[in-house]
Parts: structure tokens; C-alpha cells; sequence
């Protein structure tokens, strides 16, 4: 059975000048601010939607990695992902770097790379932004 997320966001006035709320429909987790403001100048105090598909992106990897490396017999005792999308006024998304830190037992450096390369592959969220350079740095931590 197909799930459905949803999320919606109010916005008025121009691009410039005008902002909106996003609100996560499905969740009821809140409501944020954004701006254009926001988008191209850092500590503006809203969120963008390149934030929102870092957290997407970051917490998707998370999971796909967890799965991949459980899958491996070799499960995590915890994946700490960051995700940093780009974005250049003008010209959009250019880029998104993912980084991850795992504690994992018994499993070798090799292996734990090519399960990392897997997981940013088969991500649903690496999937649909596959436009987008994505790279990934792994650290197999003690």
C-alpha cells in the first residue's frame, strides 16, 4: 500500500519581498517560516526548501544505510548522517554532499564503503534528486 505525505505552504507577496509558512500536513509536527531571504543569505532565521530536502535526504539515507548494513549481517549501533545541499541564486541546486558516521561491529572498511555506496544509491530520495551531484563520505567510527 502506497503511503502519502503531504506538506503545503502559504506564501504571499513577490519572491523578493513576500514570505510564506510551510506547514507538514501529515505529521502535524509545525509550521515554519520561509523567505527568499533565507534562501540566499545564511542565519536569515527561516527555513528553505533546501533545508527540508537535506533533513529528507539525511533522514532517508539513515534508513537506507541501517537496512543495507542489517541486511549485511552486520547491523549499525548508530548512523549519524548530516546533508548539505547547495543552492546558487540563479542557477538552483548545484550539489549535495552527505556525510556519515557509523558504529558498526565486525564489519571491514571495504565493506562498510561499498554498503554506503549502495545505500546513497538505492535511497528513495537519492532516487528522485539523481538530477543533482550527490557525493557521500563514509567514517566507519569506533
Amino acid at each position: 500500500m502506497a503511503v502519502v505525505s503531504n506538506a503545503s505552504t502559504a506564501w504571499t507577496g513577490d519572491l523578493f519581498n513576500g514570505s510564506g509558512r510551510t506547514t507538514f500536513d501529515t505529521s502535524g509536527l509545525g509550521t515554519f517560516d520561509v523567505s527568499w531571504k533565507a534562501r540566499t543569505e545564511p542565519g536569515a532565521g527561516t527555513t528553505t526548501p533546501e533545508e527540508l530536502i537535506a533533513a529528507a535526504h539525511a533522514s532517508c539515507f539513515s534508513m537506507a544505510f541501517s537496512n543495507e548494513l542489517a541486511s549485511n549481517g552486520t547491523p549499525p549501533e548508530s548512523v549519524n548522517t548530516a546533508a548539505e545541499v547547495t543552492f546558487e541564486p540563479g542557477t538552483g541546486i548545484t550539489g549535495i554532499a552527505l556525510t556519515v558516521s557509523a558504529v558498526v561491529a565486525g564489519i571491514s572498511e571495504e565493506d562498510f564503503q561499498r554498503i554506503a555506496a549502495a545505500a546513497k544509491d538505492g535511497c528513495p530520495v537519492s532516487g528522485a534528486l539523481r538530477a543533482t551531484p550527490i557525493t557521500l563520505s563514509a567514517t566507519l567510527a569506533a
